[in-house]
């Protein structure tokens, strides 16, 4: 179990699985806040601190976790500004999308992604691999600094 808990950055369009990952992050209180951003605009303004986020406290999230079908602008096109800003390049950033296409995935991987999980179509399965998913990044996993 984690010695401290620590934030994270759910990247989420469907308010449905949404959901379901904040009720399974929150059952075993795996992250100490998780922050909801529903397009990848509002997932890079978040890292950024500008727009609605300009008045965040600093600090980073242990962990972005990122889908890839996301309107304004895609999961890979955030990954990619994640990868090429220098103060962000060494965030973990983990895709859980429900994409399994090759070439979503060797994209990703190409791209810099930590990790890539396959959302599972059952409910039960789903919140069992995003527990499993936030237990390791978020509490076992030691993150890398980055800086502000």
């Amino acid at each position: 179990m984690p010695n401290e808990p620590k934030d994270i950055l759910l990247v989420e369009d469907d308010p449905c699985d949404a959901e379901l990952m904040l009720e399974a992050l929150g059952k075993h209180d795996l992250a100490r806040r998780v922050e909801l951003a529903r397009d990848g605009e509002e997932a890079l303004d978040f890292l950024n601190r500008r727009g609605r986020f300009a008045g965040r406290p600093g600090g980073a999230p242990v962990v972005v976790i990122l889908d890839l079908k996301l309107p304004k602008v895609n999961g890979l096109e955030v990954l990619a500004e994640i990868r090429a800003d220098d103060r962000l390049r060494r965030q973990l950033v983990v895709i859980l999308s429900s994409s399994r296409e090759k070439r979503d995935v060797a994209e990703a991987y190409r791209l810099g992604a930590n990790a890539f999980v396959v959302k599972p179509l059952d409910f039960g399965a789903f919140s069992r691999a995003v527990e499993r998913l936030a237990l390791f990044w978020a509490a076992t996993n030691e993150a890398p600094p980055v800086d502000e």
